[in-house]
Order: structure tokens, then sequence, then C-alpha cells
């Protein structure tokens, strides 16, 4: 495993743990073929990158986690509506300020520590508490995005602190009232971890090195959580991850003795591997491959769209896109029509702002770029950049669920790029070899990337992107950034759900025809690929299917 960096993998740790079987079909169970002792063998499109919750933003490590870690909320099956999970419930004061859970009994780590509400203000503590190096959105995505600051930061924070009232109940309080809040402790970054793990392995330990960035062993070596299975072992050379099953979870015990995650990042490989009975399931199937899947017996599991594929533009290190005029001529030269009818499955659909149709806050009113290459190229002679030479990034060793074929979509947008004089230099990394940490670094001039969303809120979508001025679009750079941030921020205050509506739209509008700091491209279903002996997965709009409901039969 990369983490970002070289670590050494120990010999322990790649050692087999678990008598659990890890073999597919047609492998032979484990002593006595026992009921319940199998376990599902996923094939995974990329590479985990760590297992601390915490530091992790991708979908492929999430998938992972989620089968490890609960937060106080999780998402009620099928949906991305938030339910019970660590917390049985909930409410707030009358300000909004202040949250008080009532925590599950009898929940225990993988390590025997006591889920309390110790653990849980232990928790919050450690996340707002994070040595300097980590404060930032390359390593604390996801909170500097949810919860801005952390303490004696003079960015604000959204937490101001935890509080416990006895063993099962806890207060946790708040700067400001949040629109996303309590829904964004669903998000799997917000699990719980093991204090004693934690504090056992360092879990804080994060380190600058060179361009990324080194972690300790707790989420390399010893994740800990409450979830349904266990940490057994990583394999860093074939990217393959082993969970057990934890026969002292709290809830209805997993029916399968473990999972098996095969890191297949070709998704014709991990066709040919679920055909040849080698895996019981994988993600992400190529659109052109889902009528003969069915066709030939298996489950095909389509997910609604609940995403947004996007060019990425960083001004940082192209400073000719500081120029609105040349953003926009990128956009003019886009063939996101072509795109969607070429390489996404049926149901998706070109869009012109970062928030898929579905999502309260999209703005039917904009009409965005459609493809003009003609307007491209006026634009840029008009920028005095007629002949524009970029660094255009895409990824390797991953299908995603807005990109599932990543080389395809480099291949269309390069010629539609070139077509109006655009100079391309591809740049191909690893997804969890350079991709997402150079993105993150705000090394990417031009990439591909996508985001897909965790719960029902313009919010979760753009401020996840755009909720700081020095985020990976460098919108800093471009003039408008921190009003973006205050526009943003006043949105996710609003308690009148009309008014907060009326003020996505805004930002919306203003976002595609003001300031254009990325280019949305389109928004896809995904799928998820099943052997037809497997039962009980239920797919997620989401992605990072729980799967400790399956059941193996005939």
């Amino acid at each position: 495993m990369k983490f970002r960096q070289t670590w050494v993998v120990t010999l322990a740790s790649m050692m087999l743990l678990s008598s659990c079987s890890w073999g597919a079909d047609g492998a032979k169970d484990d002593a006595g073929g026992k009921a319940g002792s199998k376990s599902l063998v996923f094939g995974a499109a990329g590479a985990p990158s760590l297992f601390d919750p915490f530091y992790t933003s991708d979908g492929e490590t999430i998938r992972v986690n989620n089968q490890m870690y609960e937060g106080l909320l999780s998402l009620l099956p099928g949906t991305a509506d938030p339910g019970p999970g660590l917390a049985v419930k909930w409410d707030q004061s009358k300000d909004g300020k202040r949250w008080t859970f009532k925590l599950r009994e009898g929940v225990t780590f993988h390590d025997g520590t006591k889920f309390d509400a110790d653990a849980v203000c232990a928790n919050f503590e450690r996340w707002y508490r994070q040595p300097k190096v980590a404060r930032t959105s390359a390593v604390s995505h996801t909170w500097v995005n949810d919860f801005g600051g952390f303490e004696g930061d003079t960015t604000p924070s959204l937490y101001s602190g935890c509080e416990t009232q006895g063993d099962l109940t806890v207060v946790l309080r708040l700067n400001t009232p949040s629109s996303k809040f309590p829904t964004i402790l669903a998000h799997g970054t917000y699990a719980m971890s093991s204090p004693t793990a934690m504090k056992k392995h360092n879990a804080n330990d994060v380190k600058a090195s060179g361009e990324g960035f080194t972690f300790p062993a707790y989420g390399r070596l010893h994740p800990t959580g409450t979830g349904p299975f266990k940490f057994v072992s990583y394999d860093d050379s074939t990217g393959t991850v082993k969970l057990e099953r934890n026969d002292a979870y709290w809830g209805d015990a997993p029916k399968i003795g473990g999972i098996e995650f095969r890191t297949i990042p070709d998704e014709t490989a991990r066709r040919q591997e679920l055909e040849a009975g080698a895996i019981h399931a994988y993600d992400l199937p190529a659109p052109r491959d889902w009528k003969s899947l069915k066709d030939n017996g298996f489950q095909v599991i389509a997910r609604p769209p609940f995403n947004v594929m996007y060019l990425g533009l960083n001004a940082k290190t192209v400073p000719e896109l500081k120029d609105l005029r040349v953003r926009q001529a990128i956009a003019w030269a886009i063939n996101k029509k072509q795109i969607v009818e070429t390489l996404l499955p049926e149901g998706s659909e070109t869009v012109s702002q970062f928030v898929p149709r579905s999502v309260e806050g999209y703005n039917k009113e904009i009409e965005g770029y459609p493809y003009n290459p003609d307007k491209a190229r006026k634009l840029l002679a008009e920028a005095g950049h007629p002949n524009l030479k970029i660094q255009l990034w895409y990824p390797t060793e991953v299908t995603r669920p807005y990109m599932p074929e990543p080389k395809r979509f480099f291949d269309l947008i390069k010629a539609d790029l070139e077509a109006v004089g655009i100079q391309v230099e591809p740049v191909a990394k690893p997804w969890a070899g350079g991709y997402l940490s150079g993105r993150e670094a705000g090394q990417a001039p031009v990439y591909l990337l996508g985001t897909t969303g965790h719960y029902n809120s313009a919010q979760n979508f753009l401020g996840i992107l755009f909720g700081a001025v020095d985020n990976a679009f460098a919108t800093g750079l471009l003039g408008f950034g921190q009003q973006l941030v205050d526009d943003l921020d006043a949105a996710d205050r609003e308690p009148d759900p009309k008014k907060r509506t009326a003020m996505y739209l805004a930002i919306n509008r203003k976002m595609a025809e003001d300031w254009l700091p990325s280019i949305p491209i389109a928004s896809s279903p995904s799928a998820l690929v099943l052997s037809d002996r497997v039962h009980g997965v239920v797919a997620s709009p989401v992605g990072g299917e729980q799967l400790a409901t399956a059941t193996f039969g005939e």
C-alpha cells in the first residue's frame, strides 16, 4: 500500500491470521466446511489508500473501511438518508448548537475496548486537535470541508466541544447551526476508532515527507473499529485486503466468514475473474457489459445517479487559467454529449453544475456550455492564448462510478482540446500511487476526476469541493474564491429550507456563468455485479455497500 509514501510491510502483517476460507466459488471451505465459514471475494477497482477513516475520502478505501468501522449515524439501506448507527436517537437544542446522542448499549471495539460516551469524545477531540501538518485538505480532507478549522486555528470550526453525561449519553456542541449536521456523521470519515488502539499505535503521528505524507502504524496495520468485520492483513504487492467476521459484533453477526478485497484495476479482468468463479462480486462494470452480464445470469444492480464527473482546472500550475475566457474556452471545446452517449450507461446526462439533478439547489435554468469549438477558438484568441499548452492528467489502476474507463475519457477530451488548438501533454498516474496525492498537493494542472455524494444536500457536493480557498482548483487565485466560500457558509447556516435552496440556486448560477472554477461534465448511474449465488446485498446510491448482510446460496 503506497499511502502516498513508501513504507515497509512487516512479515507479521502479511501472515494469514484467520482460519477462514479465502477462496471463491471453487474453493474449499475451512476445517469441517461449517456454515458461514466461507469468505466473499470482491474485485475492487483500485487499491485502498489508508485504513484510518479520518484521513481517507476515496471510494475504494471507504468501501473497505465501511466493513470495519461504524459511526454515530449510518445510512438507511439503499438510500442517502441518515439513520441510527452507534447512536440510537438524537435531538437538538432550539438554537441548533447542542446535539444530544443516546448511544447503543453493549458495543465493544475489536480490541475489547468498551464503546461509550468517553470513546465518542476521544474521537472528536482527536479530530479537532490534529497536528499542524495534518490540518490541510491534503490530509484531513473531509473535516476541513465539513467542520472547517481545528483547535487554535484562525479559521473557525463548526465543532466546539464534546461532553459526556454518563456512559451512554454524549453532547456535541457546535459554534453555529448547520444544515448538514448531524447528517454528516453518517459519512465514513467520522467512524469511531478504539481510543486504546489509537493511543497504542500513535494514530495522529502524521509527518510531511517530500511532496506527500507518512502515516502511523494505526491506519496501516492496526485499524480497530466496532464493525461486523475485523482487519486481518493487507498485501501491498497485490492490493489484497483480508477481513474476518467479528463474532463479538453487537448486531446480527455476518453469515459469511470474512471478505477478501482483491485489487483488479482493469474492468475486463474483473469480469473474467467473476466468470471464472475466482471472485463473487465486483464494482463498476463497463456500461457496454451490463446487458451481457445479465444475459449470462449475473446480477447487475444499478445505483441511481448521485455523482458529478468534472474536468479539474488548476491555475496554480497553469497561470493562463486565471483568465475566465480560457476556462470558458475549454468548457465550450468539450463535447459532453458525445462522452455521455459513448462512454456512460443509460440514464446518464450532461450537467452544467457541480450537483446532480436530484439534489436540492440544482438550477434547471442554467444552460452551461454546450459543445461549440468555434466559440472556444475565438475566446482563446481573445485571451491571447491560441496555442495554449497544458498537461492533462488521468488515473490508471482504477475505475470510478462517474468514469468507468479513464483512458477512454482522456482520449475523447484530449481530441476535443486539440481540435481547438490546445496542445495536450498526457500524464498518467496510478490512482493510489500519485494521482490522488498529486492532485491534493496542487500538482495536477488539468485533470479528470469526480465526486460522489454522501448525503442529499448541495453542500455535500459544493462544500467538499470549494469550501476552502486552498483547494485543488486554486480558487484563491481566481478572484472569487473567498466569496464562494462565504456564500456556501451562509447557505449552510440558513435554517429555512426554502431560503437555503434559493441560495444554492444562486450559487450554482454564479459558478456556471460568472466564475467557472472547473468544468462539470456528466452525472451517471453505476452498478454492482454479483454472482447468482450471492444474496442479501443492498446497493447504495453513495457506493461503499455494507457486505455484512451477504449470504451464499444456490
